[in-house]
């Protein structure tokens, strides 16, 4: 009896061993398949606008071969219709959504480098029209919407190499009017940029000569840049978002290796003390991210692209969590907008070679 005892112990710990070893993750809100865009593109952007439509514009098809084309994209009938045409085909753009409900389309790379360029689209008309340069060219900078409604935009690469740029501008939306600002201590291109609680904006990462690990404080009160803690790991072409404590996270990118060297780390800026600390890692490796993460849920942050895997950062367990289903492929430089019934709209990308794709995702938390 005590052997027969013996083994039915072992044998029950045995079972519950492999039965935790083979229990499936917990998920976190589902990705599916949705209807395909218009054309395929990678390197566009996506704005919500005040009528919930998505304004898809701009990107690339493949390499050299740009858009001028816009579309919109209707949550009500999950369909995408035409919209007018940008006044230029660019791709590394930025879009951002003014107080007004236009979206300002600055910079990108067009055919021969980085552009200057800058347009308005016109939700009620369906029109873009130009409204002047920047005061530098730049392809991929960052752009973000501060609380006076003015628009930061910084660093960048120009038409003269893949280096990023220091400069900086604010673009003034009640005259239209671009103003150069103090340049940022460290040049970068493919960063991240987060709006504060306190409206100051942290700027991380990115690569001027080489990928860095340092970090700046804009601060809008004195229209200066302000170095902060660095980085615990150099990246570029990763992601961020404001968690609800006020931190900020930072995941994934990439190494100076570029596609060899694809990050799953992650870490966490506290403003109060400036300083960044180690994250628990994404479950995959990722890079050519969107540079901001979609909030969704109740605080937690969506994270998509270079993986067929989407996961979430539950910021009340501390840890990134799988959705369940995938995408069709690794997809980089794709878009995720945040629709106002709480779910996010994932579009467009490339995976291993330049061609990209026209379809989309729905991700529900």
């Amino acid at each position: 009896m005590k052997r027969f005892g013996m083994a039915l112990v072992v044998a029950t710990v045995c079972l519950a061993v492999w039965a935790a070893d083979s229990a499936p993750m917990p998920t976190a809100g589902t990705v599916r398949s949705a209807g395909p865009m218009l054309e395929p593109r990678s390197g566009h952007t996506a704005t919500l606008l005040p009528n919930g439509k998505v304004l898809i514009a701009g990107g690339m098809r493949r390499n050299q071969d740009f858009y001028r084309s816009a579309e919109l994209y209707d949550p009500s009938t999950g369909k995408f219709e035409r919209t007018g045409d940008m006044n230029v085909a660019r791709v590394g753009h930025v879009a951002v959504l003014l107080r007004s409900g236009q979206v300002l389309i600055a910079g990108g790379w067009i055919g021969g480098g980085a552009t200057g360029s800058a347009e308005l689209y016109d939700p009620s008309t369906g029109k873009f029209r130009l409204i002047g340069k920047m005061t530098a060219p730049r392809g991929n900078p960052s752009a973000t919407l501060l609380e006076n409604g003015d628009v930061l935009i910084a660093g960048g690469g120009d038409s003269f190499g893949p280096d990023g740029v220091a400069s900086a501008e604010l673009f003034h939306a009640d005259t239209l009017k671009f103003e150069a600002l103090a340049p940022m201590h460290y040049a970068r291109v493919e960063h991240t940029a987060s709006l504060l609680q306190d409206g100051r904006v942290l700027i991380a990462g990115g690569r001027g000569d080489r990928v860095n690990a340092s970090a700046e404080l804009y601060d809008p009160n004195t229209k200066k840049f302000v170095p902060t803690g660095n980085l615990r790991v150099a990246r570029y072409k990763h992601t961020a978002g404001l968690l609800p404590d006020g931190h900020v996270l930072i995941a994934g990118g990439s190494d100076a290796r570029d596609w060899n060297g694809t990050l799953s780390s992650a870490e966490i800026y506290d403003p109060l003390t400036g300083r960044f600390t180690a994250a628990p890692s994404l479950n995959e490796s990722r890079f050519k991210l969107p540079g901001v993460a979609a909030p969704v849920g109740q605080g937690e942050l969506l994270v998509a692209g270079g993986s067929k895997q989407v996961e979430v950062y539950d910021s009340r367990a501390g840890k990134f969590v799988l959705a369940s289903g995938q995408l069709s492929g690794p997809w980089h430089f794709m878009t995720e907008t945040p629709l106002k019934d709480g779910r996010v709209l994932l579009a467009g990308g490339y995976a291993n070679n330049d061609q990209a794709t026209a379809e989309t995702w729905i991700y529900r938390p």
